[in-house]
This record gives structure tokens, sequence and C-alpha cells, in this order.
């Protein structure tokens, strides 16, 4: 990620669990800001109560990270690529490049979408491309926040 702002996009995350998680790992890496889109919870509700499950995975992060709610994620990928920021799905799919091929060459996005769906084929076609973590395994796909972990230190470390 060297120089470059990385964002996380959590599109559609409905475990509170997992999104307290990305916090966490989102503040041990750095990252500029964390888009918590759609039915994503936040965490503090609208009555700016917090979020007890977020609170307890996150160990503070989530009052370190700063986030911001949005409603739809395709709005938010307009505002994004105007301000000259890449956007990259993480998604598995017949158009995905090896997310260890990847090199960032700007400010970049990370989408990571909901739990067993994934990011839907609309919202991939926005984005500026899509990179996957191959699987081994009987599994299909990894926890998102397990994969947002990978991706993100990846990108860190800068092991390309």
């Amino acid at each position: 990620m060297g120089n470059f702002k990385t964002y996380i996009v959590l599109d559609n995350i409905r475990s509170a669990e997992n999104v307290g998680s990305i916090f966490r790992t989102a503040d041990a890496i750095g990252i500029s800001k964390i888009f918590l889109v759609g039915l994503t919870p936040r965490p503090l509700d609208r009555f700016g109560r917090e979020q007890p499950k977020i609170k307890k995975v996150a160990l503070g992060a989530e009052k370190t990270v700063p986030w911001e709610y949005c409603e739809e994620v395709s709005a938010l990928i307009t505002h994004l690529k105007s301000e000259k920021i890449t956007v990259v799905a993480v998604e598995q799919n017949e158009m995905t490049i090896d997310y260890k091929e990847y090199v960032p060459k700007s400010d970049t996005a990370f989408i990571f979408g909901r739990e067993v769906e994934g990011i839907d084929d609309t919202t991939l076609k926005l984005c500026d491309t899509t990179i996957e973590i191959p699987m081994h395994g009987k599994k299909e796909s990894l926890n998102v926040s397990v994969a947002a972990g990978v991706v993100l230190y990846r990108m860190l470390d800068g092991e390309h």
C-alpha cells in the first residue's frame, strides 16, 4: 500500500463480529477509512448508541479508524472514482486475477461483499478490477474478515 491511501468498502456485510474484526485489522494496517454500506452494521446506531458486538471484537479500533456510512454502493463507487481512487472488488469469478498479482498504483478502495452471496454482478461491473484469493481446499471461500486480512496485509507488505 506504500505511499497510497487505502480504503475498505464493506458492502452489505451482515455480521457485526465480522465488521468488528475488519476494524481491528484496518487499525493494525493503517487503513485511511472504512465505508459501511447498506445493511452493514455500524459502530454507532442512528441514535448514537454503540453496537456491542462490533465494540467487543474491534477492541477500540472502531474509535480509531475513520468510518462513514453510505446507503448505496453504486453511488459510493462513483464518488470514489471521481476522487481518482481505484476500486478493486475482492470476489471470485471468471474475470478475476490472483490477489498476489495485483499491485496498487494509486489510492485504492477494496470492496468486500456480503457473507455467502459476495459482491453482486452490477457492483462488479462498476469496479476497476476484481481480485481473488485462490482456494485449494474443499471450501469455496474464506470468512470475509479473514479474506480482508489476507488481501490487505499482502498489499501492505508489498510482496508482489
